[in-house]
């Protein structure tokens, strides 16, 4: 009997010991805040780093078969680039910065980091990082097939360790934007618009590839055909998955019920949103164009995360779908809008980054009561003139100085031969 009653009274109070854990205290020390926060910055950067690899598959699926190698090049040139001045000067020019000012300082990072800030410095100064880094690939496909590869890391230096450190500063490191009610939750204008403002001046100033454009327009893609669309597809889903660790990292906590919850919604409605880019630009491809149009499929996918990174998180999941649709359309049209301006976009990141990361932006206020229309429209007018016209700048003297088109002669042979003296692929058509 007395062997019973022990084993009763031991069971009541193990059950009594685990009931008691409800009505504990639900929030957890600060040091596994910490560890939280640390991890999810960390772990959505690494997803975010992996984009690297989604555009270098999505660019060289696109350009020809003679260029490939050279984008392989360039992405993985332009990817170490942003990491050594983003270290070097980038971080302290973004984070820097005086409460509502515009610049922070030229010195490099260097770790503080203590429980009470939150998370790991060196966790934020990596997440950070790869951020710089996409900024600076969307440039790379714009560009594609005529610009010379050096004057290329040359820029890829001036525009990750400078010009996009400033202008994420002003939102981000607490700067005047931030202080005007500017909303931009992961980017769409401070990255997004950003990188396709940068693409367009570059592709003004490099001018069209020889024989894209006739008198009537965008010539046939025979001589221009996209080397692989199976690779370009899987640049895309690539993407698809790092803009996972883009949005849903930029929640900057995960240490709480409220901040692991949003972060499952923000993959929901970032998800949703690509989808309905990549429906819209399927159907409209179909109605206008007669037929459903693969590349418009990849890049609406494009357009809708680009679209929805602005915010993420208020909106509903309908509203997320009609975001990313809405991304999907203005891709489409300002695509047609730059065939007949004979402006070479390569891959088609202008429309799909700088025109739907500018409707994300200006559309925040539909489903985020806090924001205002004015603040976004001076918070996306700013960044997208500030890094239009400084990189129109930079382009137009490294053209008139140390040159930034290739020859002739090396576009007719291509920049695989010219540029790197590695042929991606052995046998051609």
């Amino acid at each position: 009997m007395k062997k019973y009653l022990g084993y009763f009274f031991a069971g009541t109070a193990v059950y009594f010991g685990f009931a008691g854990l409800g009505y504990a205290e639900t929030t957890v020390s600060a040091e596994t805040q910490y560890i939280f926060n640390t991890l999810l910055f960390l772990m959505s950067g690494f997803l975010v780093m992996w984009m690297a690899a989604g555009f270098t598959m999505l660019e060289s699926g696109l350009v020809t078969s003679k260029s490939v190698s050279a984008i392989c090049a360039k992405n993985i040139g332009l990817y170490s680039i942003a990491g050594l001045m983003f270290w070097l000067v980038g971080y302290n020019l973004a984070y820097g910065i005086p409460e509502g000012g515009y610049i922070g300082t030229f010195t490099p990072w260097s770790d503080g980091s203590a429980v009470d800030t939150g998370y790991s410095d060196g966790s934020d100064w990596f997440f950070q990082m790869v951020f710089c880094a996409t900024t600076m690939s969307i440039v790379s496909g714009t560009l594609a097939e005529r610009i010379k590869i050096w004057p290329f890391f040359l820029f890829a230096a001036i525009l990750t360790g400078i010009i996009y450190p400033i202008e994420m500063g002003w939102q981000w490191g607490g700067g005047w934007l931030s202080a005007a009610g500017f909303s931009d939750f992961a980017g769409s204008t401070l990255v997004h618009a950003a990188g396709g403002a940068a693409a367009l001046a570059g592709a003004i100033v490099l001018g069209a590839r020889t024989g894209r454009f006739g008198s009537g327009g965008v010539k046939s893609m025979t001589p221009f055909a996209a080397s692989s669309i199976p690779l370009a597809t899987l640049g895309v889903f690539i993407l698809w998955l790092g803009w996972f660790g883009f949005n849903g990292g930029s929640q900057l906590a995960a240490g709480t019920f409220d901040d692991v919850t949003s972060v499952a919604t923000i993959y929901i409605n970032t998800n949703l949103a690509a989808g309905g880019g990549v429906m819209t630009a399927a159907v409209i491809s179909r109605l206008l164009g007669g037929k459903t149009d693969v590349v418009m499929m990849l890049n609406g996918a494009i357009a809708g995360l680009v679209a929805i990174t602005a915010e993420p998180l208020t909106p509903s999941p309908l509203a997320a779908i009609f975001i990313g649709a809405i991304g999907g359309l203005v891709m489409y049209f300002s695509t047609k809008l730059l065939f007949k301006l004979k402006i070479d976009d390569v891959v088609g990141a202008i429309p799909a980054h700088l025109v739907a990361g500018v409707w994300g932006t200006l559309a925040v206020p539909l489903t985020n009561g806090d924001v205002s229309f004015g603040a976004q429209f001076l918070g996306t007018i700013s960044i997208v003139v500030f890094v239009f016209v400084v990189s129109l700048i930079v382009f137009q003297i490294m053209k008139a100085t140390i040159g930034l088109r290739i020859s002739k002669e090396a576009e007719r042979l291509g920049t695989d031969k010219a540029e790197v003296g590695v042929v991606a692929y052995g046998i051609r058509d």
